[in-house]
C-alpha cells in the first residue's frame, strides 16, 4: 500500500474510530460554524425578500406538481448511483447494484445531515477499502472523477441556456468554444494521467448529463407548481450556478448559499424575486426528503451489508501488491 493509500485511509479511520476531546470539539466548533454561515446568509436573503412571500407560495404551491419534481430528483439520485459504478468499474470494482444504491443513499445522508463527521465519500472509502482491501487512492479517485463528470454536465447544460437568454449579450460560440477547449484538456489530462478511471468516462458522462437533466426538470416542475407561465431558462441557469456555488462546504447541505445566489441573480436575470428565494427553498427540502432515506442504513446497517458478497474485483486489481 502507497503512502497515498495509508493517508486517504487513515483520515477515514481516524473520522469513525473514537475520538479525542480535541477532535470532538474540532468537529462541534466546524458544525456550529456551518450552521452560523447559513444562518446569516439566510438572515440576509430575508432582510430583502420577505419571509411571510416565500411561505404563501410554498403553502399555495401545486403538490401535484412538487411531488414530480421530488420524484424527478429520486430518478436522479438512482441514476447517479449507476454514474457512480460506471467509474466505479475502472478500476475493476463490480458492485452489486443494489448495495451501491444503499451505499450512496447512505453517503447522500453523511453528506447532507452529518456537516461536521465523515463525509459520505470518506464513508465509501472505508467500507470499500476494508471490504475489498482496494487501495483507497483508488477508491478516492474514482469518486472524484464522479464528481468532476458532475462539474461536467452542469457546464455543458449552462452552455446550452445561455443561448436562450438574450440578457446575456455575448456570441454564443465564445462559451460554446471555451467548453470545448475545456473539455478536450480534461479529457486529455485524464487519459494521459489517470488512463484506467477513462475506460467508462464517456458512459459516466453521459449519465452526469441525464443525472443534471432530471434536476433541472425538478426545478421546472416546481415552477409549474407555482403556475408559472415565464422564460424558463433565468432561473434554470441560476439555479445551475447555485449548484456550482455550494461546491464549497461552508453551509449545511448548501442551504443559504443557493438562495443566496439566486438573490443576487435577480439583479442580472428578470426573475420573481420570491420565487427566486422559493425555488432553491423547495430543492433543498426535496433534497433533504431523499436523503433522509439513508438513515435507515444507520439505524439497520445490517441491511446495508445485503450484497456485499456479489462485489467482484479482476484478479489482477485485487491481487495488487502493497
Amino acid at each position: 500500500m502507497t503512502d497515498i493509500d495509508k493517508s486517504i485511509i487513515e483520515e477515514v479511520e481516524d473520522e469513525i474510530q473514537p475520538k479525542t476531546l480535541k477532535q470532538k470539539l474540532w468537529n462541534i466548533t466546524k458544525t456550529l460554524l456551518k450552521f452560523a454561515v447559513t444562518t446569516v446568509l439566510l438572515y440576509f436573503v430575508f432582510r430583502r425578500v420577505p419571509f411571510a412571500d416565500v411561505k404563501y407560495r410554498m403553502l399555495h404551491a401545486n403538490y401535484w406538481w412538487m411531488l414530480a419534481a421530488l420524484v424527478c430528483f429520486f430518478i436522479s439520485m438512482v441514476i447517479s448511483a449507476s454514474r457512480l459504478s460506471s467509474f466505479f468499474k475502472s478500476i475493476n470494482l463490480r458492485l452489486d447494484p443494489k448495495f451501491n444504491f444503499r451505499l450512496y443513499l447512505l453517503g447522500l445522508f453523511y453528506n447532507f445531515l452529518l456537516p461536521g463527521g465523515i463525509g459520505g465519500d470518506g464513508y465509501k472509502i472505508y467500507i470499500l477499502n476494508k471490504t475489498y482491501k482496494l487501495p483507497g487512492r483508488k477508491v478516492f479517485f474514482a469518486i472524484l472523477f464522479d464528481r468532476l463528470s458532475g462539474l461536467w454536465a452542469i457546464g455543458l447544460i449552462t452552455v446550452v441556456l445561455i443561448f436562450m437568454i438574450p440578457q446575456i449579450d455575448i456570441h454564443i460560440g465564445i462559451p460554446l468554444g471555451i467548453f470545448a477547449v475545456a473539455s478536450a484538456v480534461y479529457y486529455f489530462v485524464a487519459y494521459k494521467f489517470f488512463r484506467e478511471y477513462t475506460r467508462y468516462f464517456f458512459a459516466g458522462h453521459a449519465k452526469a448529463v441525464i443525472v443534471q437533466g432530471f434536476q433541472v426538470l425538478s426545478i421546472v416542475f416546481i415552477l409549474l407548481g407555482q403556475d408559472f407561465a415565464g422564460k424558463f431558462s433565468p432561473y434554470l441557469l441560476s439555479f445551475l450556478i447555485s449548484a456550482l456555488a455550494t461546491i464549497i462546504p461552508i453551509s449545511i447541505g448548501g442551504a443559504g448559499i443557493r438562495e443566496t445566489v439566486f438573490t443576487q441573480l435577480t439583479k442580472v436575470f428578470p426573475m420573481d424575486s420570491t420565487l427566486a428565494v422559493f425555488l432553491p427553498g423547495s430543492f433543498y427540502v426535496i433534497s433533504l426528503l431523499v436523503a433522509l432515506l439513508g438513515i435507515y442504513y444507520v439505524i439497520r446497517p445490517s441491511r446495508l451489508q445485503e450484497g456485499l458478497p456479489k462485489g467482484e474485483i479482476a484478479e489482477d486489481d485485487s491481487n495488487e501488491k502493497e
